[in-house]
């Protein structure tokens, strides 16, 4: 069973992923938040596996909320707009997907299960977004840490596709190898630079300058 925290200040769109949620015979909500203070209190007291988080709130904002608690728990950015200006600091915050509240039911369900296993979630226009934040940012500081050298010829090739905002069908299509062998290699490189996900794996790339 997949635990669910909501967080928004609008009690009618709580309301709305409530019964988004709860239509789910493999998931359950953990519990309500209409801030970003009461969303860090909710997560330790019912440790959900995963937080329906807004950006815009009083108090305490969604992107200093996700800081402090994404050690614990994952969290799905949910925004009203596609160009936020808070993306980038939102996925560098540690959230694990980013989306539309205006995305049909579909697709909030399947950001869920997608990080709720460990996994996360950018839509093309996200990573896009990403990769234009750091385009505008000044050149990389290229410190490359040492895991990076760790990697194989092949792994640092997908970090790489990964970087540019492919996904794993088309990395594999790329490199003429199967969408298996693809998960495998990102798994690995996950594993060795000590990152959670695939968003980490865009910035890191980035710091370190391997991607321009």
């Amino acid at each position: 069973m997949i635990r669910v925290a909501i967080v928004d200040d609008q009690a009618m769109v709580r309301a709305g992923f409530r019964m988004i949620v709860e239509s789910q015979r493999d998931m359950k909500v953990a519990g309500e938040a209409a801030d970003g203070q009461e969303a860090i209190d909710l997560v330790r007291r019912e440790k959900p596996d995963v937080v329906l988080m807004d950006v815009r709130m009083p108090r305490l904002d969604g992107i200093a909320a996700t800081r402090q608690i994404a050690g614990a728990t994952r969290v799905v950015i949910l925004t009203t707009f596609e160009l936020d200006e808070y993306v980038f600091d939102a996925l560098a915050a540690g959230a694990s997907a980013f989306l539309l509240k205006a995305a049909p039911p579909e697709d909030l369900i399947k950001a869920i299960r997608v990080v709720a296993q460990g996994d996360a979630l950018l839509a093309p226009s996200v990573t896009k977004r990403l990769i234009e934040e750091f385009a505008k940012r000044p050149e990389p500081t290229n410190k490359k840490p040492k895991e990076l050298s760790t990697l194989t010829e092949r792994e640092q090739e997908v970090l790489k596709e990964v970087a540019g905002g492919l996904t794993n069908a088309e990395i594999a299509g790329k490199l003429h190898v199967s969408e298996t062998t693809v998960k495998t290699h990102v798994a690995h490189l996950l594993d060795k630079l000590e990152l959670r996900d695939r968003v980490q794996a865009v910035i890191l790339a980035y710091e370190a300058g391997l991607v321009g």
